[in-house]
């Protein structure tokens, strides 16, 4: 299985529009499920009100396959999204 883990801080006042697009049945997941090596995603909220994002692919071949098939639309949420975050890393990619 193939794990991305991202970090993220909400923009203030946009914690709950963020929540929706991000979480186990948001935006990015319903994009995601357009493969079929996608495994799901999970939202975790830190006491400190950072969140982790852990999405699992079934392997890393099938997560750039669906990055080159659906680039277009991946930029295109990832533009949207933009405005409800101030602070987005990614803290890794590992195979588990």
């Amino acid at each position: 299985m193939h794990v991305i883990l991202w970090k993220f801080r909400a923009r203030p006042g946009r914690e709950t529009d963020f929540e929706r697009a991000y979480g186990d049945d948001g935006d990015w997941s319903r994009l995601f499920r357009r493969s079929e090596g996608y495994l799901g995603k999970e939202l975790m909220r830190a006491t400190d009100g950072t969140y982790l994002t852990i999405d699992r692919w079934t392997t890393e071949e099938a997560y750039r396959a669906f990055k080159l098939a659906e680039g277009t639309s991946y930029a295109e949420l990832d533009a949207r999204c933009e405005a409800l975050t101030i602070e987005e890393t990614m803290l890794g990619a590992i195979e588990a």
